[in-house]
């Protein structure tokens, strides 16, 4: 089967080529340096020919909503006009859980946009909503600490391993379309704080966790149950209270201080812009 991986370089889409592929698919990877832009749809014709799976990981440049509105917009639109005449069978989308439950997030307004628009397109889909991963706890330490004080809310949090993550999206694009949401998150639900503590208390760093009731994540004002699934869901194997995850949250940090989206933390900050290159090249 062909399968064009949108995002194929990223973080969890590097990986989810190697996983088709080692299942024995045909993969185009999906970028402009491979001669495939969504936004200006360079490319995109020849990549779909053929193709019967569409796994999009695209993400927008920089967190700004009116940046990732005019992305995931465009993008979207680009794609559902070229897949329909490549008669493409499946589109996966990987997106962030509590979507539409922080719509004053600009980001997560562009991601409810990309949302809709494959869903109202008439190709057959699959809404992945993950919830964040368990390599962005790093992140959080950077952005939310003042000298050795880590300040973190108690709200509800289930991180998911990346390669959990990978896992789903390979199970999920091989199997018949959804026509609507899945979600995926990690088997452990606790409070922020303690994921953050029990991450702390392997490392060397004298830092100290203070909780508090805020409810607020990157210096966004969220409901307490943004983050973690409101109902069913497919549990992630890797715990990072209960087990190791394959990947060390400290994988982040080769993306750090470049003013983009963290690939380990779809919400991006948008005081320290702290946060990591995108998970799939523009």
């Amino acid at each position: 089967m062909k399968v064009l991986v949108i995002g194929g370089t990223g973080l969890i889409g590097k990986d989810v080529c190697v996983k088709l592929q080692n299942a024995g698919h045909e993969v185009i990877v999906g970028s402009p340096s491979r001669g495939v832009d969504i936004l200006t749809g360079e490319g995109l014709e020849e990549a779909l020919a053929g193709t019967a799976v569409v796994i999009d990981l695209s993400n927008s440049q920089s967190p700004d909503g009116e940046t990732a509105l005019h992305f995931f917009g465009t993008a979207g639109k680009n794609l559902v006009a070229a897949e329909k005449i490549a008669n493409v069978k499946h589109h996966l989308i990987l997106s962030i859980v509590g979507v539409p439950l922080a719509q004053h997030i600009g980001y997560l307004q562009a991601k409810k946009l990309q949302e809709d628009t494959i869903a109202t397109s008439g190709i057959p889909y699959t809404i992945i909503r993950s919830t964040q991963f368990h390599e962005h706890i790093s992140t959080i330490i950077d952005v939310q600490s003042e000298g050795k004080a880590v300040h973190v809310s108690t709200v509800d949090y289930q991180p998911i391993a990346v390669a959990d993550v990978v896992s789903y999206v390979v199970k999920f694009a091989l199997e018949e379309p959804k026509n609507g949401i899945v979600e995926i998150a990690g088997p452990d639900r606790g409070r922020m704080n303690e994921f953050v503590k029990s991450y702390l208390d392997e490392k060397p760093e004298e830092k100290v966790v203070v909780a508090n009731d805020d409810n607020k994540y990157m210096f966004f004002e969220i409901p307490r149950g943004l983050l973690v699934p409101a109902g069913d869901f497919h549990p992630g194997k890797s715990g990072l209270m209960t087990g190791k995850s394959p990947h060390k949250p400290d994988d982040c940090g080769q993306y750090r201080a470049t003013g983009s989206i963290s690939p380990c933390c779809p919400i991006p900050c948008p005081a320290a812009r702290l946060t990591c290159t995108p998970s799939a090249p523009r």
